[in-house]
């Protein structure tokens, strides 16, 4: 089953306006609650006092549901339009700018990493995904071959699925990369507006 996830400056402003049931999960204590950002947009059991799905999203899956993840991100705040995300996302950015500890504190899952991104120093989008991919669990034990090895060493194994570990999937890391310079690209453009 495909794993959509969906961003949103403001996820309500859709939902306000598409019928859905929010998704349900089990927690390790095991107790149900509404999932954090998954919706059915198709006909499911509902838990009449929850407004929830009545099946955990694992279980829904297995049945052949199909949730989608509508996500907040505010790294799209000072987008104006799709012209203009578009011409962000299409200039090469200040790559170092990644190691400036003030810049990447600001930056979309990447905040906190101003040392290790100054060490690798990503200069393309795949290897901005590749640095999202080493810092998720299933994939830390790659960290030390990159930085003796570089990026080359590790890319037949960063893609590849972790056991139980979490782990970045190729095509999320790579969207998340193209976030991180669409906000890079932006704080870039504010300055160059503040210093005009």
């Amino acid at each position: 089953m495909p794993d959509i996830d969906l961003d949103f400056l403001d996820r309500t402003e859709i939902l306000d306006v598409i019928k859905h049931v929010p998704a349900s999960m089990t927690s390790k204590d095991g107790t149900v609650k509404r999932h954090n950002t998954g919706v059915y947009c198709q006909p499911i059991p509902v838990n009449p006092i929850t407004g929830n799905a009545s099946i955990d999203y694992k279980t829904a899956e297995e049945r052949g549901y199909f949730k989608i993840d509508f996500l907040n991100v505010s790294a799209y705040k000072g987008v104006r339009n799709e012209e203009h995300l578009l011409e962000l996302l299409n200039t090469q950015p200040v790559w170092d700018l990644l190691g400036e500890q003030e810049v990447c504190d600001q930056l979309f899952h990447i905040n906190g990493y101003s040392k290790l991104l100054r060490a690798l120093a990503p200069k393309s989008i795949e290897e901005l995904a590749t640095v999202l991919a080493l810092i998720r669990p299933g994939k830390k034990h790659l960290l030390p071959i990159c930085q003796e090895k570089g990026f080359e060493a590790i890319k037949d194994d960063i893609w590849q699925k972790a056991d139980e570990a979490y782990f970045f999937k190729r095509s999320h890391a790579i969207s998340y990369a193209c976030v991180i310079v669409v906000q890079l690209n932006l704080i870039c453009e504010m300055v160059s507006i503040e210093c005009s």
